[in-house]
């Protein structure tokens, strides 16, 4: 977000004062959309918005230097939050805790947008419930090289998987790639089983999609298919709800979608411009979905039956670290994703003969979660290109530390 010196702007949100710091500061510059815009953007959809996310403790995802600059994370609510803006404590894996900010109005819509968020981060679990999580989340995570109709006609596979299982399944675009497939459950069961659900349910469509999908957990054995994402239940995870506008440039939003509808919409239709007028003309597409309480019994014992899922050998070095199966080479860590981009180069500059062999699954760069921020991993797989060919594994070309001076229980490699 650019630097402006523009008077606040106080609304008055269903008789709340909400006060709107640099109101036409620009945070979308190809549409030209103010900081201003997105908080009446928020308001034009705050009843599916508060659906997805109200009543959440939420991480605030925040972006102060704009959308081409990594944000940060902050799980603690600011100490001046305003009173109608509710917190509540979760305990992490990590042995950390964080007072965290529960919004539950338009005006809780409001505050969290001014602070810089532009997507909204709830976990799977209610205020009043912390460790029983009431929403199921199927993540649908393309791989480079796949295409809109194949993520979709996992979506529909997945569907019927849910089916099968007693469940019902909410689709959206995630607001990027992807596709996320939403499901209410009874908050009966631990975080432990969720994800257990969750991963049975990955297994069960890659058996059924074989190709077309895949339950392997590491990034460099899942080819050119789409990942059904099962650790975004993991108790510390969140991911951007419904109504969500994400970091891209033309201001693309998560948008809730019909199953009608999934076969022939395409992310790129849902922005911040374009959503407030659907949300006007038909509604939300989500209104139903507290309504479609269901049970895990049906997934946990397809769990039963499947078994463990198959687990990657240990190396041998002491670390009790997985192995990989691939002949993977890491390229670089580095801070923010052009130097992660930059570095990749160097390394294709450095090895051509390799690089004539590499599929598009076979580059992998992955953002990171640190402390409080994204960090990135570049490394390349070389399972298709000839052994003589293969380059070794070499000095990192970046080799950044997100951990450096950093101490807390649980932190990595302590």
């Amino acid at each position: 977000m650019t630097p402006s010196k523009t008077p606040a702007e106080v609304l008055d949100i269903e008789g709340v004062e909400v006060r709107i710091s640099s109101p036409d500061k620009v945070v979308f510059p190809d549409p030209g959309l103010t900081k201003l815009d997105l908080v009446r953007y928020y308001l034009a959809v705050a009843d599916g918005a508060l659906r997805g996310a109200g009543g959440r403790p939420m991480v605030l995802k925040r972006f102060p230097k704009g959308i081409n600059a990594e944000p940060f994370f902050q799980k603690r609510v600011p100490e001046n939050h305003p009173p109608f803006v509710d917190t509540t404590t979760l305990h992490y894996a990590s042995g950390t805790s964080a007072e965290e900010a529960v919004i539950r109005d338009a005006a809780g819509l409001a505050w969290v947008i001014n602070l810089g968020c532009l997507d909204l981060n709830p976990h799977p679990v209610r205020a009043e419930d912390l460790e029983h999580p009431d929403e199921l989340r199927v993540d649908l995570d393309p791989m480079p090289g796949v295409d809109w109709s194949q993520i979709v006609d996992v979506a529909y596979v997945a569907r019927e998987v849910l089916a099968d299982a007693g469940l019902v399944g909410w689709p959206k675009t995630s607001g990027s790639r992807g596709l996320h497939i939403l499901v209410r459950i009874a908050p009966q069961w631990s975080y432990r089983d969720v994800r257990l659900a969750a991963e049975t349910l990955a297994r069960e469509v890659e058996n059924r999609a074989p190709g077309l999908a895949t339950a392997r957990w590491w990034k460099e054995e899942r080819g050119e298919s789409v990942f059904v994402d099962f650790n975004q239940n993991a108790k510390d995870r969140t991911v951007a709800s419904a109504y969500s506008v994400r970091p891209l440039p033309d201001a693309r939003v998560s948008a809730p979608l019909t199953w009608e509808e999934v076969r022939t919409a395409r992310p790129e239709q849902f922005t911040a411009q374009t959503v407030p007028q659907r949300f006007a003309d038909i509604g939300d597409p989500h209104a139903g979905i507290d309504d479609a309480v269901g049970t895990l019994g049906g997934l946990l014992a397809l769990a039963e039956k499947l078994g463990p899922a198959e687990k990657a050998p240990r190396s041998g070095n002491g670390t009790g670290r997985r192995q990989s199966l691939m002949p993977l080479i890491e390229v670089a860590r580095t801070k923010t994703k052009p130097e992660a981009l930059a570095a990749l180069d160097q390394w294709k500059a450095r090895h051509p003969a390799a690089v004539g062999g590499l599929q598009p699954a076979d580059v992998l760069v992955d953002g990171m979660r640190g402390s409080s921020s994204l960090w990135y991993r570049v490394r390349v797989n070389l399972q298709h290109v000839p052994e003589d060919k293969r380059p070794p594994q070499e000095d990192l070309i970046a080799d950044y530390d997100p951990w450096a001076g950093k101490q807390w229980p649980g932190r990595p490699g302590s």
